[in-house]
C-alpha cells in the first residue's frame, strides 16, 4: 500500500478523530501498460507521419507545412493524453480510514466524483484476480457490498487486495465495537 498522505493532500476533510489506514491507488502495472499504449500510439504515429512526408513530398512548400502540422498536432495531442492518463492514475485514489471508505477520481481539472460509505455499513468484502500477471504481480479488486445508496464499492486493480481486505475488516469490526452493543428485536 501506498504512504500515508499528509491530510491536506486528500480531496476530502477528514472528520474529527478521523485516521487515515490505508491510501491506494492502481497497481503501478496497470498505469505503466496504459501510458507504454498511449505513448507508442502518439510517438508511432509521429514517426511514421514524418516518414511518409519525407518519402513522398517532403517538408517543403504548402503541402509540407500542412503535413508538419497536422504531425505536430497529433504529437501534442497524444503528449496531452499522456498527462491525462498520468492525471487520472495519480487522482484515482481510494482511502480506508477508522470511519469511513471514500473511492475519489478526479478523470481531469473540471471533473471529481466521490463516493463515502460508512465502515459500519460494510456488509460483504471479497477479493478478486483473475489471470496471470494479477496472480503474479499481486494485484487485484476487492469488492466491498454496503447497505448504503452506493451498495458496491469496486477498488480494481489495487496492489496486495487481501491485505486491504484484512484492513477494511478489521477496521469495520472496530467500528462496529465502537458503537456498543446494540438493542435486539422483540
Amino acid at each position: 500500500m501506498a504512504a500515508q498522505p499528509n491530510a491536506k493532500k486528500l480531496p476530502f476533510t477528514l472528520q474529527p478523530g478521523e485516521q487515515v489506514l490505508a491510501f491506494v491507488r492502481r497497481h503501478w502495472l496497470y498505469f505503466s501498460l496504459k501510458i507504454a499504449g498511449v505513448v507508442l500510439a502518439g510517438l508511432g504515429g509521429t514517426a511514421l507521419g514524418i516518414a511518409a512526408v519525407v518519402m513522398t513530398f517532403g517538408f517543403d512548400g504548402l503541402p509540407g507545412v500542412i503535413a508538419g502540422a497536422v504531425i505536430a498536432a497529433w504529437a501534442v495531442y497524444w503528449a496531452v493524453r499522456a498527462y491525462f492518463t498520468w492525471y487520472r492514475y495519480q487522482n484515482d485514489i481510494w482511502v480506508v480510514t477508522n470511519q469511513r471508505l471514500v473511492d475519489s477520481l478526479k478523470r481531469h481539472w473540471f471533473h471529481h466524483q466521490m463516493a463515502s460509505t460508512d465502515l459500519v455499513d460494510v456488509e460483504d468484502l471479497r477479493v478478486e484476480r483473475h489471470g496471470l500477471l494479477e496472480t503474479v504481480f499481486d494485484f487485484g479488486d476487492v469488492q466491498c457490498q454496503t447497505a448504503g445508496v452506493v451498495q458496491n464499492f469496486v477498488l480494481s486493480g489495487i496492489p496486495q487486495p487481501a491485505r486491504l481486505l484484512a484492513v477494511v475488516d478489521g477496521a469495520r469490526d472496530a467500528a462496529r465495537r465502537s458503537l456498543g452493543p446494540t438493542d435486539t428485536v422483540r
